[in-house]
C-alpha cells in the first residue's frame, strides 16, 4: 500500500466522520473536535483516537459504535480500532470554526 493510498483512506475517513453526529449536539464528531487522531496502518487497519464531550456522556457507547461501523465501510479498510481517551480533556476550543458558526457561538 502506497502513502497515497493511506492518505486517500484517511481523507475518506474524515468524510465519513463528518456524517456522524453527536445526538446531543447538532454537530458532527469531526467538527466538534472529538477526533484526536486518524491513522491508517499499512495492513489497512484504521486507528481512530477520539474523546467525548464529557466522560459520563450517556451516548458514549453509541458514538463509539457509530464510528467503528461507519469507518469499517471505507473502501480499503480491513479493521477498525476506536481508542477512547480523555487526555487531553475535550473543551470548546476544539470545535471547528464552521461548527461554532453553525451553533451560533461566533
Amino acid at each position: 500500500m502506497t502513502p497515497q493510498d493511506i492518505l486517500r483512506m484517511e481523507q475518506d475517513i474524515v468524510l465519513v466522520l463528518k456524517n456522524i453526529y453527536d445526538p446531543e449536539i447538532p454537530v458532527n464528531v469531526y467538527d466538534l473536535g472529538l477526533i484526536y487522531e486518524i491513522d491508517v496502518e499499512p495492513d489497512r487497519t484504521a486507528n481512530i483516537r477520539m474523546t467525548l464531550t464529557a466522560p459520563n456522556c450517556p451516548m458514549a457507547d453509541q458514538l463509539v459504535e457509530d464510528v467503528n461501523r461507519e469507518v469499517a465501510k471505507v473502501k480499503g479498510i480491513k479493521d477498525v480500532n476506536v481508542i477512547l481517551t480523555f487526555d487531553p480533556p475535550w473543551d470548546r476550543s476544539m470545535i471547528s470554526e464552521e461548527a461554532l458558526l453553525e451553533l451560533g457561538l461566533m
